[in-house]
């Protein structure tokens, strides 16, 4: 192997504690999971192949080239073999900071690439109210029906093919945001039992704001108050996950500060893929000397809204939802990355009338994982399809899931079939408005 000679003066990985480079026993039990390595069947696209080359970047075996790159930026990050793995190997931890090294070496410098990654990591993102007004022009964008008027046009068949493909991906931006739909402070009609803050998200935001207001009904169902900062700011999961950690710690910083920990029982998190994340600022913080432990307070309160609702005893609905049958479909974050697995189908086996009908591969990744199904296309497109015929192997007509990035990837991979895709907090949701309609 060629000897490392033009690393950065500081090395992410040789920095990391070396014990967890070693936790690896190569034993195999990652590889039958993981998506990437079952199609190639190559060692080096597994996670113990990935691990042993972290490994050799901090032992000085190996450079951080392209090649390096392109392998770490193959992985889906889906942490399907974190659940797999006997010997508890962090890969989260391991994959991000590869990711970083990668970044702070500079071996994929380029123009383009790099205005995109300024353009969205640094820009949008980091701005709330610069991220919204996009969403708005993309909302008039779509509104006025000139989205239609340019594909009969045939105008996208100008760009970059790799842009073109994008187009049809583009989310629909609600009509209202958050902030609109929700107040500051909501009481529940019942004795208060517990206080909670409510995240509201970034791309959850802009295109599912109506969950959001779900879920605030449904906490309010269960006597939570609900308190919803203003304009909050992305999770940083987005950042974390492409090697920008600095500014997934900025970020991590912003959303501690926008909540009063102190008089809160619990944050909930509605998105299986920003939980995940949100769930280790404690670690991400953990050299700052003023956040440090506010962000181990914080990693004990922050809750999945599945989570949080069985733990409490949530109560189950009187009445149904007007859905017959429906299969789930399970975010990797939230069953490899929170470990919650059954708390989603108690939520949807709690509505009365409602058939849930076990999905095959339900913790298979659906090929969105974050935007991989802009930087892996055709890789992406692979599992969408795998997912969409297990799907259709149910015959269920509406496919549930926890993560906003699923929630794209299944409809557009579901829109010729007609099926549709939602959320369990929202069936559970509508199933208790169903009761107050009936009580009118």
């Amino acid at each position: 192997m060629k000897v490392l000679g033009s690393m950065p003066a500081t090395s992410l990985l040789k920095n990391l504690d070396y014990s967890v480079l070693q936790q690896c026993m190569h034993c195999g039990m990652c590889l039958p999971t993981c998506p990437t390595y079952m199609e190639t069947k190559q060692e080096r696209n597994s996670p113990r192949g990935r691990i042993a080359l972290m490994r050799a970047v901090a032992d000085d075996e190996l450079e951080v080239t392209k090649a390096l790159s392109d392998e770490m930026y193959y992985c889906l990050g889906c942490l399907a073999c974190q659940t797999a793995c006997p010997a508890g190997v962090h890969y989260a931890e391991l994959f991000e900071t590869a990711r970083a090294e990668v970044e702070r070496a500079g071996v994929v410098k380029s123009t383009q690439r790099d205005f995109w990654r300024w353009l969205t990591l640094n820009t949008l993102f980091m701005h709330p109210w610069l991220l919204r007004f996009v969403g708005r022009l993309l909302r008039l964008y779509q509104a006025t029906g000139l989205d239609r008027f340019m594909r009969r046009m045939k105008f996208f068949g100008l760009m970059p093919r790799s842009l073109a493909a994008l187009e049809p991906q583009t989310p629909r931006i609600a009509v209202a945001f958050s902030d609109k739909l929700i107040s500051a402070l909501e009481s529940p009609i019942q004795r208060k039992k517990y206080r909670v803050g409510l995240l509201t998200g970034c791309v959850q935001d802009l295109a599912f704001s109506d969950i959001n207001r779900d879920t605030a009904d449904v906490l309010l169902a269960n006597a939570c108050e609900v308190i919803t900062p203003r304009s909050q700011s992305c999770c940083g999961s987005l950042h974390a996950h492409n090697g920008e950690l600095e500014l997934a710690r900025e970020l991590a910083r912003r959303q501690i500060d926008a909540f009063d920990l102190s008089s809160l029982d619990a944050i909930i998190t509605n998105a299986g893929g920003c939980g995940s994340h949100l769930k280790t600022y404690g670690h991400l913080l953990h050299d700052d000397p003023y956040y440090a432990a506010k962000a181990v307070e914080w990693d004990r309160k922050i809750k999945d809204i599945h989570e949080w609702l069985v733990e409490i005893g949530f109560r189950k609905p009187e009445r149904g939802a007007g859905v017959a049958e429906i299969t789930y479909h399970e975010s990797c974050h939230l069953c490899h990355g929170q470990k919650i697995v059954s708390q989603p189908r108690q939520v949807l086996q709690s509505i009365p009338g409602l058939v849930l009908k076990e999905l095959p591969e339900s913790n298979w990744c659906c090929g969105s994982a974050g935007i991989y199904n802009i930087t892996q296309p055709e890789q992406s497109r692979k599992l969408l399809d795998r997912k969409v015929a297990c799907v259709n192997a149910t015959q269920a007509p509406i496919v549930a899931t926890s993560n906003p990035g699923c929630h794209l990837q299944l409809a557009n991979g579901l829109h010729a079939t007609g099926q549709q895709v939602t959320q369990p907090v929202t069936l559970l949701a509508r199933a208790y408005r169903s009761e107050t309609a009936r009580s009118a």
